[in-house]
Parts: C-alpha cells; sequence; structure tokens
C-alpha cells in the first residue's frame, strides 16, 4: 500500500495559512529548503482545490522561467497530481487530474496503487485524512512566530494523538517536526498517578 503524507508550514499557534509568506519567508533557509524538497519525493500528489490553484498558478511560470527554482518547478510538473474538489474543474497543469465522488474512498483507492502521495499545504484534506485514518504521515515545519490570526491547521474537532517520530532544527530557528497517528493516548493516566512527578518547592 502506498505511503501517504503530508507536509505544511505552520505557525507556534497553529497557523497555516501563510497567504503572502510575510511570517514564513524570513525564516527560510538552505537546509530547511533542502528538507522541503525531501517532503516532496513522492511520485504523486494529492491537493486540495485552493492550495492546488495556488501551486498551479506559480510553479509552470517559474519553470518556464529557467531560474532557480526552475528544476524543482519541473520536477512537480513531471509528477502525477489529484486534485479533490466538489465542482468539475479545469485543470492546465500538466499530469493533473480531478477526484471525484467521496474522498475517503477515493483516497482508499489512490493508496492501493503503486507510488507514494504527499500533500503541499491542503489544511482541510489533511484533518479529513486524520479523521479517517488515511494519513500516514505529518511533516510540520514549526516556525518561532506567533501569527494570531489566519487559518489553523485544527481549528475545532476530535482529539488526535501522534507519535512524534523525529525532529530536525533549521539555522532561522524552524523545526520540522515528523509524527505518525497512533490509536489512543499513550496511557491511561489521572492525575493521582503522576502528581509524585511535579516538583515540590
Amino acid at each position: 500500500m502506498a505511503k501517504l503524507s503530508s507536509s505544511m508550514f505552520i505557525s507556534l499557534d497553529g497557523v497555516v495559512e501563510v497567504g503572502d509568506g510575510e511570517w514564513h519567508f524570513p525564516y527560510f533557509d538552505g537546509p530547511m529548503g533542502d528538507a522541503v524538497t525531501r517532503t516532496h519525493a513522492a511520485p504523486r500528489m494529492l491537493f486540495g482545490r485552493v492550495t492546488y490553484d495556488s501551486f498551479a498558478g506559480a510553479w509552470p511560470e517559474r519553470e518556464l522561467a529557467g531560474e532557480d527554482d526552475a528544476q524543482m518547478a519541473k520536477d512537480l510538473g513531471d509528477k502525477r497530481k489529484y486534485v479533490l474538489s466538489r465542482s468539475p474543474r479545469k485543470l492546465a497543469w500538466r499530469n493533473s487530474e480531478q477526484l471525484t465522488g467521496d474522498l475517503v474512498e477515493a483516497v482508499t483507492a489512490l493508496k492501493q496503487e503503486e507510488g507514494d502521495i504527499f500533500l503541499s499545504g491542503s489544511p482541510s484534506v489533511v484533518r479529513q485524512l486524520l479523521q479517517h485514518g488515511l494519513l500516514d504521515e505529518l511533516n510540520l515545519f514549526v516556525h518561532p512566530v506567533l501569527v494570531g490570526k489566519g487559518k489553523r491547521l485544527l481549528p475545532d474537532g476530535p482529539t488526535t494523538h501522534l507519535k512524534l517520530v523525529s525532529t530536525e532544527t533549521f539555522p532561522r530557528g524552524v523545526q520540522l517536526m515528523v509524527f505518525e497517528p497512533v490509536e489512543g493516548a499513550p496511557s491511561e493516566t489521572a492525575y493521582e498517578e503522576v502528581r509524585e512527578h511535579i516538583a515540590q518547592d
């Protein structure tokens, strides 16, 4: 079965809406860029409508421009891309197709095919995948900033337990935290069982 992973930039207060990059770009550096490339290595991509429109509106032009990011733009264009949208859409970016019908059924079918899959951004899709147990890995590039406004990864919803798999800190303070979903909390523990570990003055 194909592995499905997600990668996104996030602030300390949970904001994932980068917008014009005001809170994101000041923290971007070379090692972080290398890590972003690694998280985008799977041969297939899954998108929500908004994130797809953002990518499709930028990366084909960057590929044609032939500047420093042209190779990444080409790599993204060469990948098979699937777009989740409720209404019919005309997808101009090469190797793109729309997924129709139920999200859970569509993604479950994709995972039966060959080739790992990743999402970049698309927080509403990530929330649904977590809820239905379809996401295998969550890569969060945590920025040391409190944005104070904007869309959050989990504004509301059921409790979701995760296992921290690895961490990596970059020169400008961003930390990549890699999580895997798990079933339930580490243990069923009440306050009475842990208060002995609380430091006493």
